[in-house]
């Protein structure tokens, strides 16, 4: 018998197919690593050129990284790189913590069997990504994993939040991947997530998923300090 969607093992994943996610995800590295520094111009037609596109994604991109506080927009005078104070940080990571924390503990009592399963291998896959180096391939799997709980919530209202915040706080997690050993530790944080969830501990699975978001929030400190 052929397997269902949610029995085949995971895929690797795949890249966003639109260009202004791509614009935004290279300037936000380019922003949180120090390569664009404070007060830098973003000009669109500049940056139209660099990356090959029209202005339309370029000014979708920028809209993103205002809402992330990675630009600053301003009126009649275009876009420049902005930095989050660091209490926008604390405030952004707090409210992360708490959105994600309430999707893993729904999701600890309303997953479906093939959701629990389908996780389950989600979280092989990534460990197989971690012992294997692939960062890259280990943070696009992250995306995934996330998304996975938001969706297990079957709350349709707490999922579209969740991931509207997690966007604008996106850039800050990815980079945190850059430190050492940050890989190997996420996915041992994951691991306490995901067996809370299996074992339908809720209180457990929201408490785990918070300290998650917390150690990605200081890992982030720590990364910037190290620049």
């Amino acid at each position: 018998m052929d397997s269902s969607p949610a029995e085949t093992a995971p895929a690797a994943p795949t890249k966003s197919v639109t260009r202004a996610v791509e614009v935004r995800l290279q300037l936000a590295e380019e922003i949180v690593t120090g390569q664009l520094s404070p007060g830098a111009a973003l000009d669109e037609s500049e940056l139209a050129r660099r990356f090959g596109v029209s202005r339309t994604p370029v000014r979708e991109a920028l809209r993103a990284l205002a809402a992330s506080g990675l630009v600053e927009s301003r009126a009649h005078r275009g876009a420049v790189v902005a930095h989050p104070t660091p209490q926008r940080l604390v405030d952004m990571f707090e409210t992360m913590a708490e959105l994600e924390a309430l999707c893993a503990g729904l999701a600890a009592t309303n997953m479906t069997a093939a959701e629990r399963r389908a996780l389950e291998r989600l979280h092989e896959a990534m460990g197989a990504a971690m012992r294997a180096g692939e960062a890259v391939r280990y943070r696009d799997f992250n995306e995934t994993f996330h998304a996975t709980i938001y969706q297990a919530t079957h709350n349709a209202y707490l999922a579209e939040i969740t991931t509207e915040t997690r966007t604008r706080v996106q850039p800050f997690r990815r980079a945190q991947f850059a430190a050492l050993g940050r890989i190997a530790k996420s996915h041992a944080e994951h691991e306490a997530v995901v067996a809370a969830i299996l074992r339908g501990d809720r209180s457990a699975a929201a408490a785990a998923m918070r300290a998650h978001i917390f150690i990605v929030r200081d890992a982030y400190g720590r990364f910037l300090e190290e620049l």
